[in-house]
């Protein structure tokens, strides 16, 4: 199997079923020892019928013991060496299976680390852990195909050989009977594809709410939400119960018909054996063979049905995982140098100027219009943005990344000791992290911790408040140093004491350096160089925090909480007690 290191290979992202064939070929020789043990386990059970038959028409019928008692003897031999043979059948199955598993965690693990800040934008979170949870395992359990799959096969047209020597009328039944029943659940296999399709789009979607809920549930308690959400979440709960119900069902015709229809074929097939018997076209010993070669078919047959099932499934897993694949990472095709030293940051969408060296801050009614621009000035996605007057995205990404970061309120923290997750992939001494931790009001929480910096923080931080893991954001950010910093919304989760506190330190700890900070706080916002009022993802006026709240109304509502048009004094006197 596929060890920690080895390369996963190229996958074929060309559709569901290539993927799963590319699976196979990942794997040849085992694959071909799946095939081979299973058709020569299957083939050999079909042996046994036919001793039997040479046992009781050769040794039983004639009253020859000695020849009853070799037959017997090479029954058993046969039947233990069949043991084995399954064994190692499962065992090659099983790692055929494994190996198939391991392979696409580590291509989806490793294709989402390439993807990096670009995924949570272009997937949700419940679809990843939907893929890694279930569909990674459903694929992989659809590659049973190759070992007692081909096996079936095999032995289904071995036994309709054998049976040919016995009557042509018995074979045309076993050869024309397993392709009624693949006509008979043929339809239902390709609905139950529809409906398992459905599902599991609908549970990446909970999943995703899960998440949501989980991690916002201490905010949703405070703004009296909970209830509300919860009532959403039972709603989508139940629909989705509804939808695996479907699933269920369908699944059920498609087992239930993968049993009764083999036994039903069998019921027919001795039937007709013991019709031709009875006219004596065939002896007993002949109808003791073609009972047992029928019954030998049931499990074949079965699982030609089982087969159809899981490899729908796998398919609609597979398609998941290859939709994911799919998604590419920022092309770093730039050819263009990046500006020399600090220049201007500007957003002709928005129309939105980060001077060098200045803290700005963009202050709009809808936070999601500010951290569109923060994602078109850092280069996530689609951008016109020109840094020094060249366009963004015809710089190399890396010297994009290397110089302009965006500090996302919401961006993963790794588990590890917390200087670790602080000092990220950069080498910091004691002193910087100390000053980075002093800069984001960090101080009581490195305090609190146990072994202070060498303490251990789970991972997303959730051994610590909403606040103690914006703040330990923050730090990570400042430690980082780069000459463009883009904060989202860094003390949102703050109380009013802490955020002014973050706030007066954060203008010291970034001076001379370009900082450009979303946010609708008066505490954050009275103590930067320029306030860019944002109106429908728009610069609607700019200037200082106090000289807009005297001229523009539309801004002193959004930034006071207050829709009455109140003077610039009684505006001013409410920044200390808001939020």
């Amino acid at each position: 199997m596929i060890d920690a290191y080895e390369d996963p290979g190229t996958p074929d992202t060309r559709g569901g079923w290539h993927y799963l064939w590319w699976l196979v070929l990942r794997q040849p020789a085992r694959s071909v020892a799946g095939a081979l043990l299973g058709s020569v386990w299957l083939v050999l059970m079909a042996a046994q019928p036919y001793m039997m038959a040479r046992a009781v028409d050769d040794g039983l019928v004639p009253g020859h013991l000695g020849v009853l008692a070799w037959w017997t003897v090479a029954m058993f031999g046969l039947g233990a060496l069949n043991s084995w043979l399954s064994i190692m059948r499962h065992r090659t199955m099983t790692r055929v299976r494994m190996d198939a598993n391991f392979r696409t965690v580590k291509l989806v693990v490793g294709h989402a680390a390439r993807l990096g800040a670009v995924l949570p934008r272009r997937a949700g979170a419940g679809e990843v852990v939907t893929i890694g949870v279930g569909d990674v395992q459903t694929l992989a359990q659809a590659l049973t195909v190759v070992g007692p799959g081909v096996g079936s096969i095999v032995v289904y047209l071995v036994v309709a050989g054998l049976l040919l020597a016995v009557s042509a009328p018995l074979a045309a039944v076993v050869l024309l009977g397993v392709p009624v029943i693949a006509l008979l659940t043929g339809p239902l296999t390709l609905r139950l594809q529809g409906a398992e399709s459905e599902y599991r789009e609908r549970q990446g979607v909970l999943t995703a709410r899960i998440g949501d809920l989980a991690g916002g549930l201490r905010v949703l308690n405070g703004l009296g939400g909970k209830g509300l959400f919860a009532d959403a979440f039972r709603a989508d709960s139940q629909r989705l119960r509804a939808q695996g119900y479907r699933v269920g069902a369908v699944a059920s015709w498609v087992q239930a018909l993968g049993v009764g229809l083999p036994t039903l074929f069998l019921a027919v097939v001795t039937w007709l054996a013991a019709r031709l018997v009875a006219q004596g076209s065939i002896t007993v010993g002949e109808l003791v063979s073609v009972y047992g070669y029928v019954a030998v078919l049931i499990g074949p047959v079965s699982f030609i049905v089982q087969m159809a099932y899981e490899l729908n499934r796998g398919v609609v897993a597979a398609r998941r995982v290859v939709g994911l694949l799919r998604l590419m990472p920022e092309p770093d095709e730039g050819e263009l140098p990046a500006p020399d030293g600090p220049a201007e940051l500007r957003d002709p969408v928005s129309g939105v100027r980060a001077a060098p060296g200045l803290l700005v801050a963009l202050a709009a009614a809808r936070p999601a219009e500010a951290a569109a621009v923060v994602d078109r000035l850092g280069r996530y996605g689609p951008t016109d943005a020109t840094w020094g007057g060249v366009r963004l995205d015809a710089v190399p990404l890396a010297d994009v990344r290397s110089r302009i970061l965006v500090a996302d309120n919401e961006a993963d923290l790794f588990a590890g000791p917390l200087r670790e997750v602080v000092a990220a992939e950069h080498t910091a001494g004691e002193a910087a992290v100390r000053r980075a931790v002093h800069a984001a009001a960090a101080d009581d929480v490195v305090r609190g911790l146990p072994d202070g910096l060498d303490s251990a923080v789970a991972g997303q931080g959730r051994s610590l408040s909403g606040g103690q893991r914006q703040r330990i954001r923050l730090v990570r950010a400042l430690l980082a140093d780069p000459e463009v910093l883009l904060a989202v919304e860094p003390t949102s989760a703050l109380d009013a004491h802490t955020e002014a506190t973050v706030a007066e330190r954060l203008r010291e700890a970034r001076k001379g350096r370009t900082t450009v900070v979303t946010s609708t706080s008066p505490l954050v916002l009275d103590r930067v160089d320029t306030v860019l009022f944002l109106v429908d993802g728009k610069v609607a006026a700019s200037g200082p925090h106090r000289r807009l709240l005297a001229e523009e109304p539309g801004y002193r509502a959004l930034v006071a909480r207050d829709v009455d048009d109140e003077g610039t004094e009684g505006a001013a006197s409410a920044e200390g007690v808001v939020r």
